[in-house]
């Protein structure tokens, strides 16, 4: 066998749910059958192995044909295993460190040998400046010994050091505070002070090395006083972000996108279009006869769920950023931070849509004497004590002349008072005006109370329920086009829009079909019902 199909055929273990386990599950099998206790594998390389097949026994992942004799032999080997690995690592000193490290080289064991080297005490025994040069000639980088709390805690001084060494290591500190998908956990040396992250972050910002996606996630990052990002690093990041932005604009063309929208002479209310003679340019064209006939104040408001679409079938506001509508390449290309909303392309279409379509309006509404602010006030001041009778509730609108910053803040201020006026509405049954007049914290839109039982509901974040909504709600999921008559943006569009048969499905579609079916969805008479 050559060493390019020895390195290939080395087993890992990624998790129970990796697809890879599978694929080495066998030799897995084999390795186990074959380990002698009293003559345990002597290099490097079978060692870290010999601590994967470890962890397939200790997760049960054993060959489908064992007996429960086979099993409970196979489960005896593992305090043998992990003894035989745990004597091996004991025995590392200053001495043969180098030698045993560098028996790693070209294998993907990093993280398992530092794990082991720390787990057995290697790192109280042998010095930093043996073990750090050793591991750098294994290829084994400063991200992976991050990642290893134990050799971090035991060379704090001399890690320290490295980190502080090139201004490229400042993507490590972002890694740690800033980006939300990162891998591995990051531990950095007890010693590095705010001040340290600063200094190595600015020397980031300003170098030649500078990743626009790091720079971004700087600029729009919380003030993270751990970390020495304050408004004046985030200003400084910014003008960076703009200034790398631009270079690269100047050697690259940029796609044309956009969004128009307009009052015609048509037949129908409203029709949309995407222009891609010249780029992507959403256009959308409105009735005038249709609005002209709808100038009452009922009318008005319905035409931004019926006309705009603001809102769906289902009373949701179609405006935030899901998910869902992140396409495949927006959802894995990036750098995303931990408290940045994230958009796609769809967001960005529907946030100029929306926001011509209301500046349009808003227009049109003035050529007819129509104040689009008193049309809200009238709704909260009269239409719900009309139909729900609930009183008290007020908008001011911010009234003629008002310039549009004076508008934009005065309607921030309405809004925290509507919410504020819910809560109690919500809370108790009516709405006490000298109870408002108190005065209370801000309130915060998640904490918003409802009058319906369970309005919210969280996902978990587990893989079960990840998985049942990318089916149902991803573009990308196999169970969103059966033919041109069912088909859907998405399988919960698909399914709420038609009646759907089993038996519609293609039969490389029906294992999803199933997985959704299994937790509890309801199935009769062979058609789906969501």
């Amino acid at each position: 066998m050559s060493e390019e199909d020895e390195e290939i055929r080395r087993l890992q273990f990624f998790g129970p749910n990796d697809l890879a386990t599978g694929w080495f599950l066998q030799r897995a099998v084999d390795l186990a059958e074959q380990f002698d206790p009293e003559n345990a594998p002597t290099s490097t390389v079978d060692m870290l192995e010999l601590h994967n097949v470890q962890q397939y026994l200790e997760h049960g992942l054993l060959a489908l044909a064992y007996n429960e004799e086979q099993h409970a032999l196979a489960k005896a080997r593992i305090p043998q295993i992990r003894g035989a690995v745990a004597r091996f690592f004991t025995g590392v000193n200053d001495a043969n460190l180098a030698t045993v490290i560098n028996g790693v080289a070209g294998y993907d064991y990093h993280g398992d040998l530092l794990e082991l080297l720390g787990r057995n005490g290697a790192y109280e025994r042998c010095a930093a400046a043996t073990v750090l040069p050793a591991l750098a000639a294994a290829g084994v980088h400063l991200g992976e010994i991050l990642g290893c709390k134990k050799l971090v805690k035991a060379y704090d001084a001399e890690v320290r050091a490295e980190l502080l060494s090139s201004p490229q290591n400042a993507e490590h500190v972002l890694r740690k505070y800033l980006q939300e998908d990162a891998r591995d956990e990051i531990y950095l040396p007890r010693s590095i002070t705010p001040e340290d992250s600063r200094v190595l972050l600015e020397q980031y910002i300003d170098g030649e090395g500078a990743n626009p996606n790091y720079v971004g996630l700087i600029a729009s990052a919380k003030e993270t006083p751990a970390a020495g990002i304050d408004a004046r690093l985030k200003l400084r990041a910014k003008r960076r972000g703009d200034e790398l932005n631009a270079k690269f604009f100047e050697r690259n063309n940029g796609i044309r996108t956009g969004c128009e929208v307009s009052v015609a002479d048509q037949a129908e209310p409203a029709v949309g279009e995407l222009d891609e003679s010249d780029g992507l340019v959403c256009r959308y064209t409105y009735s005038r006869r249709w609005l002209e006939e709808t100038l009452d104040n009922p009318s008005i408001l319905n035409n931004f769920i019926h006309l705009f679409g603001f809102i769906d079938r289902n009373a949701l506001l179609v405006l935030p950023s899901y998910p869902a509508s992140l396409g495949v390449m927006e959802r894995f290309l990036g750098t995303p931070g931990r408290t940045e909303y994230r958009i796609g392309t769809v967001f960005r279409t529907t946030d100029m849509s929306s926001l011509l379509q209301t500046r349009m309006y808003h227009h049109y509404l003035e050529t007819k004497d129509i104040d689009l602010e008193q049309v809200i006030s009238w709704f909260f001041e009269e239409y719900l004590i009309e139909e729900f009778q609930a009183e008290n509730f007020s908008f001011t609108p911010s009234g003629a002349g008002a310039s549009y910053l004076q508008m934009v803040r005065h309607l921030f201020a309405e809004m925290e008072s509507v919410a504020s006026q819910f809560s109690l509405f919500a809370k108790d049954g009516e709405l006490d005006r000298d109870l408002l007049a108190m005065g209370s914290e801000q309130v915060r839109y998640k904490d918003i109370p409802s009058l319906l039982d369970g309005k919210y509901i969280y996902a978990t974040g587990t893989d079960e329920i990840t998985s049942i909504l990318n089916l149902l709600f991803s573009d990308q999921a196999s169970v969103t086009y059966i033919s041109e008559e069912l088909r859907g943006d998405n399988a919960a569009m698909l399914l709420q829009e038609n009646n759907v048969a089993y038996d519609d499905f293609h039969d490389y579609q029906k294992p999803a079909i199933d997985h959704l079916i299994r937790p509890g969805s309801a199935s009769s008479g062979g058609v789906i019902r969501v």
